[in-house]
């Protein structure tokens, strides 16, 4: 489904940015009462789709900037040694549970375009005492990492926000070594979203106007280069959208 927002590539990803800047700062979803991602308590804003374990052992500056819409890191096993690579890392909550899983041989990057929320995720690690982590600062549409060098792809709530989100799966197929996996937490669109919604920039950065179809979806992971793909919806977060849950492996 072809989306005509009346915005180039660029003048998304700034006001992506502006809105995660801010909300990195604590104003916004989760530091006040304005929504993001629609509903707060919908799509995970305070951690919710994580254990009380989990939550237990993150400071809490990494809980409050949870904004996804699930955990990702609760769809594959994650084992010591691999390297995992979470698209959008903003605060950091799955960088610091996936490092854990992979310790002490394995590393976890965390990749965001945000200052603000890398500041803020290079503190969360050092509160929590994590060190087996590296933030980068990029894009999930030009992902700073040579061919084959993770093991594991995670993100949440993130890759719908991408105004090219083809390019961005076709760069998690090329990252991943044979046999690596794709476990991601997105918005699936219905496929007779209006246009309206569709045309709303404010939607947009609230994760719903650019999110991709199921079959969209299963397609463009189909033509990066990745088999089994699964897309399956896991609750409604909008009146034309889901939160689903996606995987895929490279062969």
């Amino acid at each position: 489904m072809a989306i005509e927002l009346e915005k180039t590539p660029e003048e998304i990803r700034e006001a992506v940015r502006e809105k995660y800047a801010t909300l990195a700062k604590g104003e916004g979803c989760c530091g006040s009462t304005s929504s993001c991602c629609e509903t707060d308590e919908e799509l995970g804003c305070g951690a919710g789709e994580y254990s009380s374990a989990e939550r237990a052992a993150l400071p809490e500056g990494a809980i409050g900037a949870s904004l996804g819409c699930g955990n990702p890191t609760a769809l594959t096993e994650l084992h010591d040694g691999e390297l995992v690579l979470d698209l959008g890392s903003g605060g950091g909550i799955d960088v610091l549970l996936s490092a854990r899983r992979v310790a002490p041989t394995g590393m976890a990057y965390g990749l965001d375009m945000t200052d603000e929320m890398l500041e803020l995720a290079r503190g969360n690690a050092k509160e929590a005492g994590v060190t087996n982590v590296e933030w980068l600062k990029g894009v999930m549409e030009e992902i700073p990492l040579p061919d084959a060098s993770v093991d594991v792809v995670i993100s949440n709530c993130v890759i719908n926000l991408s105004p090219d989100k083809p390019r961005v799966l076709r760069e998690a197929a090329r990252v991943l070594r044979a046999g690596g996996r794709l476990a991601v937490t997105d918005i699936v669109a219905d496929a007779d979203m209006d246009e309206t919604t569709r045309r709303d920039m404010e939607a947009w950065t609230g994760c719903i106007a650019g999110a991709l179809t199921r079959d969209e979806y299963e397609a463009h992971l189909a033509a990066a280069g990745l088999i089994d793909v699964e897309v399956l919806e896991t609750h409604r977060v909008h009146a034309h959208a889901g939160s689903a849950v996606v995987r895929a492996r490279k062969g």
